[in-house]
């Protein structure tokens, strides 16, 4: 049987704010997609990710901000940090531990995501 994860909901109180943020990150817009006045539904995806993200209205009874441990693999966390800066998002200083290198950031929503350079396997 194969699983494969391919859309993860995230919680937003301000749907355009956010898909803003996620295409600044660099986000690639897939949907977008008002079906009622209490459904909107945008779908972004990662660059290089098969799994992608869920924002909008009426799609989750979460509560905004309240999304938390998505890591982002990236091949150096170091680039990924200095590009994300470049786009004028905040991130924090690159974190390392025996498991890889970490960068963090949050949406304005607080939802936080982390950039993760996984070392070596060897």
């Amino acid at each position: 049987m194969d699983l494969k994860l391919e859309l993860v909901t995230i919680p937003v109180s301000d749907v355009d704010r956010a898909k803003a943020f996620y295409e600044q990150v660099g986000f690639r817009p897939d949907h977008d997609h008002t079906v009622t006045d209490e459904l909107r539904f945008v779908q972004l995806t990662p660059p290089g990710s098969a799994c992608s993200i869920a924002i909008g209205t009426g799609i989750t009874p979460a509560a905004p901000g309240s999304f938390a441990g998505a890591n982002l693999v990236v091949a150096s966390a170091a680039d990924a940090r200095a590009e994300l800066v470049e786009r004028g998002i905040e991130v924090t200083d690159l974190e390392a531990f025996p498991w890889g290198n970490f960068v963090f950031f949050s949406d304005p929503d607080g939802n936080r995501w982390s950039l993760q350079e996984i070392p070596p396997r060897g």
